[in-house]
């Protein structure tokens, strides 16, 4: 079992910043990868960035440029540092630690962080 703890969210106004953190325990895999989704109200989850074993990094193009992914391999953590922040990124981010394979994928293989709340005034 992999356990992960989401934290960092919170209230911010538009223009702002944010950096999310997830602390992985538990047992590792040399295969898994860790990504980073939310889910606003009323829509469904999406993907936003996710770094594999290799530091292999990809983005959600709609969030390229202004999120940024990064890890700590020797705290278990992987961050998402979020930069010019808009009221339409307001939504829970989770964090999810998986297969390579399948990191970027809703509803393949993985653990999922509980969530944190992100929200942007305008």
């Amino acid at each position: 079992q992999v356990h992960l703890v989401d934290s960092g969210g919170g209230l911010v106004q538009a223009g702002g910043s944010l950096r999310l953190s997830c602390a992985a325990s538990g047992r590792t895999f040399s295969n898994y990868g860790m990504g980073w989704f939310r889910q606003a109200p009323g829509k469904e989850r999406e993907f936003l960035a996710a770094i594999r074993w290799s530091g292999l990094i990809t983005y959600y193009a709609a969030v390229k440029g202004r999120f940024t992914i990064s890890r700590d391999s020797a705290k278990n953590t992987v961050y998402l540092q979020m930069n010019s922040l808009k009221p339409e990124d307001t939504a829970v981010y989770y964090c999810k630690a998986g297969p390579e394979a399948t990191i970027a994928s809703i509803n393949g293989e993985g653990y999922w962080g509980q969530g944190t709340q992100v929200t942007v005034s305008s």
